[in-house]
């Protein structure tokens, strides 16, 4: 489905960030990347995303490369991307931040919207209310709402949690695997890293920018050395 391989880059002018990463998701999993700060996980996901350039390595898509395609052009092959901040429009209401997510497909998006407002309850009641003046984890809906207007093939998500309380990350979580079961691929990285590993079918322990380890999720969270090193004992 979609595959980041042996990537290697780093951002404008500076010194590289990824060192022969490889990240991959098939339809319907969810994948994570998790690690210490500063061990390139978002650096990766925004590599598979266009938004820095590789000078090694690939991108592909259901097969096709699109290592060349612009963050503009990846989203019309089905990639959308969550960024952690800056995510709403905050003068924008709830619906007028969803329409923006489907004006890209120049076609009729009321279906979709209905179903994010089903997965969301929260944003239909609050639809007519400016992004700004919702809570944290208000907001990451609209920002996950807004991104499945595209109708994503692959929704990747840059620490979705971040800043929440526990209870709404938990329910978080809980809608990204209704959305995985929907056979969209979820990638996603996560601070919040024995949580995260805990509903994937595929975990990636970033290092240094390079892969440390690779398994799936269950089986990182049994290993002890992971457990030891990167998931606190």
């Amino acid at each position: 489905m979609l595959y980041g391989e042996l990537m290697s880059g780093g951002y404008d002018g500076g010194s590289d960030i990824l060192d022969q990463c490889t990240i991959g998701v098939e339809a319907g999993e969810i994948a994570v990347i998790v690690g210490p700060n500063g061990a390139g996980k978002s650096t990766a996901m925004k590599a598979i995303f266009g938004l820095l350039s590789l000078h090694n390595g690939t991108v592909s898509l259901n097969g096709r490369d699109v290592t060349k395609l612009s963050p503009q052009d990846r989203v019309r092959e089905g990639m959308s991307f969550v960024p952690q901040v800056r995510n709403v429009f905050t003068g924008m209401t709830v619906e007028e931040n969803l329409e923006m997510g489907g004006f890209i497909r120049g076609d009729d998006f009321s279906g979709t919207m209905s179903e994010v407002f089903k997965l969301f309850p929260v944003l239909y009641e609050k639809r007519n209310q400016r992004a700004g003046e919702l809570s944290g984890g208000q907001r990451q809906q609209v920002a996950v709402g807004r991104a499945l207007m595209t109708k994503p093939r692959v929704l990747m998500l840059d620490e979705p949690t971040a800043g929440v309380s526990p209870i709404v990350m938990d329910e978080l979580f809980n809608r990204v695997i209704d959305i995985a079961r929907s056979g969209i691929a979820i990638l996603m990285v996560e601070q919040n890293a024995k949580q995260a590993l805990s509903i994937a079918d595929k975990g990636y322990v970033m290092v240094q920018g390079r892969n440390r380890y690779t398994d799936t999720g269950l089986a990182l969270l049994s290993n002890p050395e992971v457990r030891r090193s990167f998931l606190g004992g």
